[in-house]
């Protein structure tokens, strides 16, 4: 059987870096637009997608922020749009829906449990910070819990599945996570292709080993047999080892400012491009092609960008 095209998925900010830490991280909506149409040039061919406060660079829930620059990636670029369900642990839940269920986008994230998600470490790498709300939303992250119960799971698979057409990337941080996937599965609320993103390194998940990986794929094997795809993420520094690894696996990768500012060894990423040219340089020495949108809409049996409410 011919091996599958590899995905490249380029996560372009997040909620987990903030200003400080980078000049390169897009804040803006322009900012946010211009350097994920650049990523799917580069070829990722999926955009996952936060927003931020346009003044402060604070994460955001507002539709209306979302919708600046939305409408004007799918004007310039193919990719595939997944909008975060996650936002921050500081968000609701209603906050975290409301930019989804306004687009109804083809793809949306969906976290798979409840955790500690601990940002407070990088408190001790800057003496100085732009903005006071980044380090009070990084010292939050150490008494709050990233709430995402069964309820809560199984109200975005209503309203964003069911009700928006919307399939998910499952990001499982740990293996406790596959078995409530499995659950959910064998519940009829979720039906395969399922794409799985197994995400490494975040405080209060799975670490970013290799013999995590491993058994991550390996559990994942057991449970979801041939009607999965997976792909990784890793944060910060395990960024290209662990994706590398996953492609040589047989895995999708995912890149962006959301997992990591650097480049390399020393080196901050200038844009959510660099680091899709960066693994393509890995896939290409790994003799692997890379998947268009067309191909990964294939792949994974999503509805169409014409289908979406922007």
């Amino acid at each position: 059987m011919a091996r599958k095209k590899v995905i490249i998925t380029c996560a372009v900010t997040g909620s987990v870096h903030t200003p400080t830490m980078s000049p390169y991280l897009p804040v803006t909506p322009d900012e946010i637009a211009t350097q994920a149409i650049d990523a799917a040039e580069a070829g990722a061919s999926i955009l996952h997608l936060h927003a931020r406060d346009p003044q402060s660079g604070r994460p955001s829930a507002d539709p209306a922020v979302f919708m600046q620059f939305l409408p004007r990636i799918k004007q310039a670029c193919d990719a595939v749009i997944n909008i975060s369900t996650g936002g921050s642990s500081v968000m609701t839940l209603d906050d975290r829906l409301a930019a989804a269920l306004r687009a109804e986008p083809e793809m949306c994230s969906l976290n798979m449990g409840s955790m500690n998600f601990g940002l407070f470490p990088a408190l001790d790498r800057y003496t100085a910070w732009q903005h006071e709300w980044e380090p009070q939303l990084l010292e939050a992250t150490r008494s709050t819990i990233f709430k995402n119960t069964f309820a809560d799971m199984e109200d975005i698979l209503k309203r964003l599945g069911e009700g928006c057409g919307t399939r998910f990337e499952f990001e499982c941080y740990d293996v406790g996570h596959l078995y409530t996937l499995a659950h959910f599965r064998d519940r009829g609320l979720v039906a395969g292709p399922l794409f799985i993103q197994f995400v490494f390194g975040v405080l209060g998940g799975i670490g970013a080993d290799p013999e995590n990986l491993t058994h991550m794929k390996r559990i994942a094997d057991k449970l979801f047999g041939d009607s999965y795809d997976f792909s990784v993420l890793a944060a910060g520094r395990h960024q290209m080892p662990m994706i590398s690894m996953a492609a040589a696996m047989g895995g999708n990768v995912r890149v962006g400012l959301e997992d990591s500012l650097m480049l390399g060894r020393g080196e901050l990423a200038r844009s959510n491009a660099d680091q899709v040219r960066r693994i393509r340089t890995v896939l290409d020495a790994l003799s692997l092609d890379v998947a268009t949108p067309a191909e990964a809409r294939s792949m994974l049996a999503l509805k169409g960008g014409d289908r979406v409410a922007f």
